[in-house]
């Protein structure tokens, strides 16, 4: 057999196989060992979101079963989310909206911030939903009325309250759980919900036409397409409440997958490295046709292919020279030079093209 290459030492974290764990090969102090190898804790938004299934394909993807775990772990919000990922032990990343981690830094609501958290990637887009009463024809015809805006400190209060500020509309926002406000808003108690979701939202679907309950169109003025990205909202997404022929123009949030600061060189900090590694060559593989997928996170990696394919041939040589890097500087070993780098990447597309099938 050919000796092995050291090609294998990076590639490890991915073709490590699976260790089947039993009874009577565990003893007291291996438990804790094995259970915890590789173990990187992922916060995300409530259920009402798309983040947790999102959070579930990234653990089915990831996990090998001996050496890397995805633990997701729902939040409170997106404010809360920011102060986990800082604070909270055991959070070490967190899917966070990307209006939210401007608005914290322009309200200096965590000080220091761009210097704690990091980022790893975008992952998808998030549609921002303003279902209104029968009456209600246009955003305009909201001023001073109550809409509701998800509990307070959600992303969805942060997104609302940019978005009316930037219209200029002034509103009277409310604060209840989206069931809550879902009820109100039928008996006419209030005159909207407003809701950061992934199309087609679980909360939208099952609202029929005849109820009189119909999506608003948000102005898409220049000072709104700077700040957020212009979309729509379909029959297809909503055949109950979008007219074929009548899409309604929205705007779309970022969702992005945000790193804590972790002390170089610790086990949180390999196992992180680890999990980076496995995502930028893996996350292809969500696409991949055989999955029993939930149907929205389906359709959204549909629609963001762009952004969830992997890296452009350089971006991914970049990675994995950092990477190479740090994995050299963690165990003491000396700095690779570009040529060798050069010569292991090789190596490395070439097991990676051995694993498609």
């Amino acid at each position: 057999m050919k000796r092995p290459t050291i090609a294998a030492a990076v590639v490890a974290v991915l073709a490590t196989p699976i260790a089947l764990v039993t009874s009577a090969s565990i003893g007291a102090p291996t438990d804790i060992a094995v259970v915890n190898r590789g173990v990187v804790e992922l916060q995300t938004g409530r259920t009402a979101g798309i983040s947790a299934r999102i959070a579930e394909d990234l653990a089915n993807l990831i996990d090998d079963g001996a050496t890397r775990r995805v633990l997701p772990v729902i939040g409170k919000g997106s404010l809360q989310n920011i102060t986990d990922l800082k604070l909270l032990r055991g959070i070490d990343m967190a899917i966070l909206q990307a209006d939210v981690l401007d608005y914290a830094r322009q309200q200096n609501y965590f000080p220091g911030l761009e210097g704690w958290i990091t980022y790893i990637a975008k992952l998808y887009n998030e549609e921002f939903h303003l279902l209104a009463r029968r009456d209600i024809k246009s955003v305009a015809e909201l001023a001073n009325q109550q809409v509701n805006v998800d509990l307070r400190g959600a992303g969805t209060t942060i997104t609302a309250g940019r978005l009316f500020a930037l219209l200029n509309i002034p509103v009277t926002p409310t604060y209840d759980d989206h069931e809550v406000a879902l009820e109100k808003l039928r008996k006419g108690e209030i005159a909207a919900i407003a809701f950061v979701a992934g199309k087609p939202a679980p909360l939208f679907r099952s609202i029929a036409g005849e109820d009189g309950l119909h999506f608003l169109a948000i102005p898409l003025r220049p000072e709104v397409t700077a700040a957020y990205v212009p979309t729509r909202l379909t029959a297809q997404d909503y055949p109950g409440l979008v007219p074929g022929d009548q899409p309604v123009d929205t705007v779309a949030v970022g969702a992005v997958l945000a790193a804590a600061n972790l002390q170089f060189g610790s086990d949180r900090y390999r196992n992180l490295v680890n999990f980076v590694e496995a995502f930028f060559t893996g996350f292809q593989t969500l696409l991949d046709p055989g999955w029993r997928r939930f149907p929205p996170a389906e359709e959204w990696l549909q629609r963001n292919i762009q952004v969830a394919s992997p890296p452009n041939l350089q971006d991914l040589k970049t990675i994995f020279s950092r990477f190479i890097d740090e994995r050299q500087q963690a165990a003491g070993g000396q700095p690779m030079t570009q040529q060798e780098k050069d010569q292991l990447f090789g190596q490395f597309e070439l097991w990676q093209k051995s694993q498609i099938r």
